[in-house]
């Protein structure tokens, strides 16, 4: 499976919302797609989903289920596996609940064209690890000024760990693609000339009253508005991403749950 990571410098950018609806674009596409909800302390895929999880990714970790028990079906054709929310102790992981959460990885990864990890906002030891460990990571930030710097900060987190994946950039809630394009353009340009960071650009997502009216409904934007100009948007990210995976020349690199251990170690 193609492991993509989406995370955020904070919270209130969009970020869950993008990873749900980004999943959804994907399976619109032919792709086995699923969801983990990795933001251990405030996770809600399911509710965006309006799923009712009987389990969930702590049981797992706790050894009480195994993931196919815990892996549910979800509208659009996906499957999540639901996070465990307001479990504070699960946002610093022991080693021995690390490697649970690892091999239910490694069988997911069998089963799947693209698995995509929605992390907690910030730079918790354990969401850098799943970062760095990923094919590729999308970063949501707004147009926000502080969602802007702390989006630069997790870039900079990123580029310091050996061998990252490709860093991807979605700038949520604009006004139109002039604002986009300069604030992508920003971004990219700093990191390149003071991290010496590659940052692509793979699209944007406009301000759309459709996406908090299908929120408070507990539905996808995708699904409850496919026409909506966010709708829209998320689709030819989806296509992007698409093409990117198609036309780029295979990396050696270990497989993701070995590097996932070893940045880990």
């Amino acid at each position: 499976a193609r492991i993509l990571a989406v995370t955020s410098g904070k919270g209130g950018v969009g970020k869950t919302n993008c990873s749900v609806n980004l999943a959804i674009a994907l399976a619109g596409l032919g792709k086995r797609v699923v969801i983990v909800d990795l933001d251990l302390g405030l996770a809600n895929c399911d509710i965006i989903l309006d799923v009712m999880p009987r389990y969930n990714l702590s049981h797992v970790i706790s050894g009480k289920r195994g993931i196919e028990e815990v892996i549910l079906p979800a509208a659009g054709g996906i499957r999540i596996v639901p996070g465990a929310s307001g479990v504070e102790k699960l946002a610093n992981l022991n080693e021995e609940e690390r490697n649970a959460l690892l091999a239910s990885l490694e069988k997911l990864q069998m089963e799947s064209d693209y698995i995509i990890f929605d992390t907690g906002a910030g730079i918790s030891r354990n969401t850098v690890a799943f970062l760095a460990a990923a094919d590729e990571v999308i970063v949501v930030t707004t147009p926000e000024p502080t969602a802007v710097i702390d989006a630069y900060a997790v870039i900079k987190m990123i580029s310091r760990e050996d061998q990252h994946g490709d860093i991807r950039l979605i700038i949520n809630m604009v006004t139109g693609r002039d604002e986009a394009e300069r604030l992508t353009a920003g971004i990219a340009g700093t990191a390149n000339k003071l991290l010496n960071a590659y940052v692509e650009g793979v699209g944007f997502i406009l301000s759309d009253p459709a996406v908090s009216s299908a929120v408070r409904k507990k539905r996808p934007f995708l699904l409850h508005y496919p026409h909506a100009p966010a709708s829209c948007c998320i689709k030819r990210i989806a296509e992007r991403l698409c093409r990117r995976g198609e036309g780029s020349a295979t990396v050696e690199r270990p497989g993701f749950v070995r590097r996932l251990l070893s940045v880990f170690r």
